[in-house]
């Protein structure tokens, strides 16, 4: 058996709590940690830098920014320990076909 590493049991973590709180149609997940390597912050937290891009019917109606306060409702107490720095791209599953489409 193969030990999971602090990393992917981070990312699994962000996975699961995205998911039960917004039932996501797509979710992607990077962890650019290692872009950020020797960053203060990220020392003293310990917790990693991600890129995520969340699509979900829960976002109609919603201003970017009541969307980004979804999501750190979901992360929860994961924001601080687990995670250092979120890049969040938040959008409806219409937004993001259309934006799809346009590029």
């Amino acid at each position: 058996m193969t030990e999971v590493s602090k990393t992917e049991q981070r990312v699994e973590l962000i996975k699961a709590r995205l998911q039960e709180a917004l039932e996501p149609t797509e979710l992607n997940i990077v962890d650019d940690s290692h872009l950020h390597e020797g960053h203060e912050g990220a020392k003293e937290s310990g917790g990693g830098h991600y890129n995520i891009q969340v699509v979900s019917n829960h976002f109609t109606d919603k201003s970017a920014i009541e969307r980004h306060r979804m999501i750190y409702m979901a992360l929860g107490d994961a924001m601080g320990t687990d995670i250092h720095a979120l890049s969040i791209n938040a959008q409806t599953p219409e937004e993001a076909s259309t934006s799809q489409t346009s590029e």
